[in-house]
């Protein structure tokens, strides 16, 4: 605290003398005490003017209201009874100096002024995450030309083309794009096993081109071309996840020599499909709220009408939640892991690039593509033997052949990740693909959900590798071979070289 001495010093180093300083604060004092006083008296005397005025015994309100009134009469005996259960608290929230019903006038606005500040806080609250604007960034990716004139943009991570062991390209997800990938994958990981990674924007998502006669043949189309574009001169892996995986069974139906092997992750498959059991059907409708059927209804019957609804939601232009916009049940690990503001900035990003066109007709086709005739089953894709045509010529022909015997399907293999806690694509869905392709290897993950294997997992990710790669060997080995141009110099000193020799072995 500061001393006498120390307030006069500082009272002079301000250039005001303290006995002024002093007269000052006290000026002030007595004007707040004064208009406090006034105020006060101001209140009284509206009070007075209101008694006067309309609580007289001819009052407008006395005489319609009033003990003695008709309604007064009416409300008199439950007021009573409110009075009297009242009085039992008076004793405890009363002081016994203060009127009854002035105190509990004071608490009963108190409790409503607390209501009304509790209500705008969580308004507040909820509107924050909502009134973020989607941001639509610069075009920034690198794009190849199909052969009819279409461009594809395309994502590039891992080790260059010559030191790849192995390559994986990634058709996307709905409502996503080329930035997804696996998301959180680390470079080192893809050093480490020498991997390159191929991801592509779908036609009508990110910075590709639409294509209105897409289906999935095309798909797989565009897929390899892709794939020849960039180099990927062997075979490469195929990795679907979700609404993704329909685009990675388009590439093993339609393209199975140049595929390594299939990744799936909580794999989708179509919901209509004729060779699902009632148990299989049953078991993944169950899990989906009323709203995701209806989707599914309207894609299947009016697709057109799927317009409204996506307008409404991740194309208003506002920022949303993965499960809000597409009418998600998640499980309590999913829940967490949307909440969590790596995901946040991840997912926020991700569908910023995938609507950047703002047009509603990709998705509509994408979500038609899903619960439509693929054009092929799954059951075309299971290994078995080649059968040969009936009859003896076919018999004769085969014996004289000598071939071995030939086997359709899909020779490499696929492993299935699937987590028993997922309720976007239920475990009842890979219980049935596991049905018809028994060759499949399915990897089943207690208590994982549909994203959190996936998404941001390190040790996840060095599993799912290990599993389809083995031990990590890194890239390939630069070619450091030298090749040396031969000037005509260097030929006329080799033939002389050659001439030397021969007459040594002459002699």
């Amino acid at each position: 605290m500061m001393g006498g001495e120390g307030f006069r010093t500082a009272s002079a180093a301000a250039g005001v003398a303290p006995d002024k300083a002093a007269s000052f604060n006290d000026v002030v004092r007595e004007f707040m005490k004064g208009l406090l006083e006034m105020s006060v008296e101001f209140g009284r005397g509206c009070r007075d003017v209101v008694r006067q005025s309309l609580v007289t015994e001819d009052s407008f309100l006395v005489r319609n209201f009033g003990n003695d009134s008709y309604i007064g009469r009416k409300i008199k005996v439950p007021k009573d009874n409110v009075l009297r259960r009242l009085r039992l608290f008076n004793e405890y929230l009363v002081p016994e100096d203060k009127d009854p019903l002035h105190a509990w006038s004071v608490i009963l606005s108190v409790f409503l002024l607390a209501l009304a500040v509790l209500s705008l806080s969580i308004e507040y609250d909820t509107a924050i995450p909502v009134a973020k604007n989607v941001y639509i960034h610069p075009p920034s990716a690198d794009r190849i030309i199909l052969p009819d004139g279409r461009y594809m943009a395309y994502r590039e991570q891992g080790v260059p083309a010559d030191r790849a062991r192995f390559s994986i390209i990634i058709p996307h997800s709905f409502l996503s794009s080329r930035l997804s990938g696996i998301p959180g994958l680390k470079a080192s990981l893809l050093e480490e096993f020498g991997v390159r990674l191929l991801t592509y924007d779908l036609p009508g998502f990110g910075e590709s081109d639409p294509y209105p006669y897409r289906n999935l043949e095309s798909s797989a189309s565009d897929m390899l071309f892709l794939a020849n574009a960039l180099g990927v001169s062997d075979k490469f892996w195929v990795v679907g996840y979700s609404t993704g995986s329909v685009h990675a069974w388009a590439a093993l139906r339609y393209i199975p020599d140049r595929l390594a092997g299939a990744a799936m992750f909580a794999p989708m498959v179509n919901p209509y499909d004729s060779l699902m059991n009632r148990g299989e059907r049953y078991g993944i409708w169950e899990k989906w709220t009323r709203k995701r059927k209806f989707m599914y209804f309207l894609a299947r019957r009016f697709p057109k009408f799927l317009s409204y609804f996506y307008r409404q939601s991740f194309l208003s232009g506002k920022h949303g939640q993965i499960d809000q916009w597409l009418a998600l049940t998640l499980g309590r690990r999913d829940r967490a892991l949307i909440e969590d503001p790596i995901y946040e900035e991840f997912w926020q990003r991700d569908v910023e690039e995938s609507i950047r066109q703002g047009n509603a007709k990709a998705f509509v086709e994408e979500a038609v593509l899903q619960v439509s005739n693929w054009g092929f089953s799954l059951a075309d894709l299971k290994l078995q033997k080649k059968q040969t045509g009936k009859g003896i010529l076919n018999l004769i022909k085969f014996f004289l052949s000598g071939s071995e015997e030939e086997y359709t399907g899909f020779l490499g293999p696929i492993h299935i990740w699937q987590g028993m806690d997922d309720k976007v694509v239920p475990p009842s869905m890979t219980d049935f693909v596991h049905r018809v392709l028994p060759s499949a290897a399915v990897h089943k993950l207690p208590y994982e959900g549909h994203f959190t294997y996936l998404y941001f997992c390190d040790e996840c990710h060095r599993q799912i590798f290990t599993t389809l790669f083995g031990t990590p060997q890194g890239p390939l080995p630069v070619n450091n071979t030298i090749e040396v141009e031969q000037t005509p110099l260097d030929d006329i000193q080799v033939q002389e070289d050659a001439s030397t020799q021969d007459d040594f072995r002459t002699d």
